[in-house]
């Protein structure tokens, strides 16, 4: 052992050693610093111990003096070195973050990593480490719509009170249609899941035919009226409001909201509710499907029945909606409206500020 080096193995220690030479799951590392140290506490000269670990004279004299001044903890941790790279300064974090808020000089909508390394001069690495500490993700976008609807707040207010309290003795429905629904069939038969593969299916595909969805959520129980037909007319609306008056209770009021499509608002539909005086139409703002409960249904819907669907024929793709929404009846559940609409309203009034200020 090397002069000014003198340590002693107790026997706990030396348990732990010799755990480790024995673990066949060790890293190899660990597993010859071990022997290093048992050799060293057995007498073994630096020559044979670096014949049988296959280490050079600096390293056996490295570890021992590891396990002399911090045992076998000491081992079995990895000091951390110093990188061979030298830091990027302060000033190309700033270079980077600046350029990434501007368009970038090439003709492309957005800067990507290969291009900010190009301009700046360092690594494509780099310019991911500063994007993601700095929160800059130039490659996604959020989709938005402010809604200009000179009575936002009157009709938000009113159709988040219908959600919130909803009148007594009364039902309130959300209604919209899902138009354009195409049962798409595969050209060529996929394969099925299985342990280490994912299920196929061929990119392009046959249309056969398209349907139109008529919903109407109960907001307070959570069923769901539906109608497939072929178009979305103000025709088609009023039969599925024949539909809706003959399937809720007779003597209760009904609540409707919808949106502002113009067959809503079809002089015939507004000849309709005349005729039909239960029922109250509760318009949404313009931009603002979001605030229909009935979208939520209609997500649900596409996602876990149309999207990886496969149909034959027209009424195939009729048939599985249907089942969908027999399913969605047999276990319904209430819709809970949590947004507070004093926080949209100033949500909105921000992003209009925002944008005014920008433009």
């Amino acid at each position: 052992m090397r002069t000014g080096i003198s340590f002693t193995v107790h026997p706990a220690d030396r348990r732990r050693l010799e755990a480790v030479v024995r673990d066949r799951n060790a890293a190899q590392k660990h597993v010859w610093r071990a022997a290093i140290i048992l050799l060293s506490a057995d007498g073994i000269g630096t020559a044979e111990i670096m014949r049988r670990t296959g280490t050079s004279k600096t390293t056996a004299w490295r570890w021992q003096e590891r396990f002399m001044e911090e045992g076998v903890d000491g081992l079995l941790r990895d000091k951390t070195r110093p990188s061979r790279i030298p830091p990027l300064g302060a000033e190309v974090a700033e270079r980077v973050v600046a350029l990434t808020l501007i368009d970038p000089p090439a003709e492309a909508t957005h800067w990507t990593a290969s291009m900010m390394a190009a301009a700046v001069g360092i690594s494509d690495s780099a310019v991911r480490r500063i994007w993601r500490a700095h929160g800059l993700q130039p490659h996604r976008y959020r989709q938005f719509k402010l809604s200009n609807d000179p009575d936002f707040v009157g009709k938000l207010r009113d159709v988040v009170g219908l959600y919130v309290d909803p009148p007594a003795h009364a039902i309130v429905l959300s209604v919209d249609e899902k138009s354009q629904i195409q049962a798409l069939d595969r050209t060529q038969p996929g394969l099925p899941m299985k342990k280490g593969r994912l299920g196929t299916m061929t990119h392009d595909y046959k249309r056969n035919g398209t349907t139109t969805l008529f919903a109407a959520l109960n907001v307070l129980d959570g069923t769901v009226i539906g109608r497939n037909m072929q178009r979305h007319r103000h025709q088609e609306f009023i039969r599925f409001l024949n539909a809706i008056n003959a399937q809720v209770p007779a003597k209760k009021a009904v609540h409707i909201i919808l949106d502002n499509y113009a067959a809503h608002k079809h002089p015939k539909v507004r000849a309709w509710l005349e005729r039909h005086k239960r029922f109250t139409f509760h318009f949404t703002p313009t931009s603002c499907s979001w605030l229909n409960a009935v979208e939520g249904f209609f997500a649900k819907l596409s996602k876990w029945r149309l999207k990886r669907g496969i149909f034959h024929s027209l009424v195939d793709l009729q048939a599985a909606i249907n089942r969908f929404l027999a399913e969605t009846n047999d276990n319904p559940k209430p819709f809970t409206w949590t947004a507070d609409p004093d926080k949209i309203i100033a949500a909105v009034k921000r992003g209009h500020q925002v944008l005014d200020s920008f433009h």
